[in-house]
């Protein structure tokens, strides 16, 4: 997710992550969508111009905290946004959990602008010297190509958008 926040950041207006797993358990486990924490991530999401989805695969779906969190947004709240959905595995045979599971989701909830997913295998993210990972050459590519139509839309400088994480 950070890789894509850093490869559009420079044409946002505002860019707001919003990381599930810091979300107060309690609240998400029973949809308390008036949480201020959680209501405050609902509506970052609300003000987003694009939002990047990002989730870990197991066993061929995304995570149930993501789900959570998505059950906890209004009906049609993605509607009129774009939408990247990202995500890691252990191998490559998680590939299509994006499309048969998490994309499905998306489109529910209104999102009709969602652009090429990028899987990324573990094997595809060797770990850095810095603490982080250094994706390797085709994750770059894919990301690149699926964020095209983002940076076609805002790269010339006539607007700027929100982005939420």
């Amino acid at each position: 997710m950070q890789l894509a926040m850093t490869r559009v950041e420079s044409l946002a207006s505002d860019v707001a992550v919003v990381a599930a797993r810091k979300l107060p358990s309690e609240a998400l486990l029973c949809g308390n969508g008036h949480h201020p924490a959680i209501r405050v991530s609902i509506e970052a999401a609300a003000a987003a111009d694009l939002l990047i989805v990002s989730t870990p695969i197991y066993k061929a779906a995304y995570s149930g905290l993501l789900k959570i969190w998505l059950d906890l947004l209004p009906a049609d709240a993605l509607r009129g946004k774009t939408v990247l959905p990202l995500a890691t595995g252990g191998s490559g045979s998680h590939l299509l959990a994006l499309d048969y599971t998490l994309r499905p989701v998306l489109h529910a909830l209104g999102a009709r602008d969602i652009l090429d997913g990028v899987f990324a295998a573990d094997a595809q993210l060797p770990p850095h010297e810095s603490g982080g990972f250094l994706p390797d050459a085709t994750i770059l590519d894919r990301l690149d190509r699926a964020l095209d139509p983002v940076v076609a839309r805002y790269a010339a400088g006539a607007s700027q958008f929100r982005c939420s994480a």
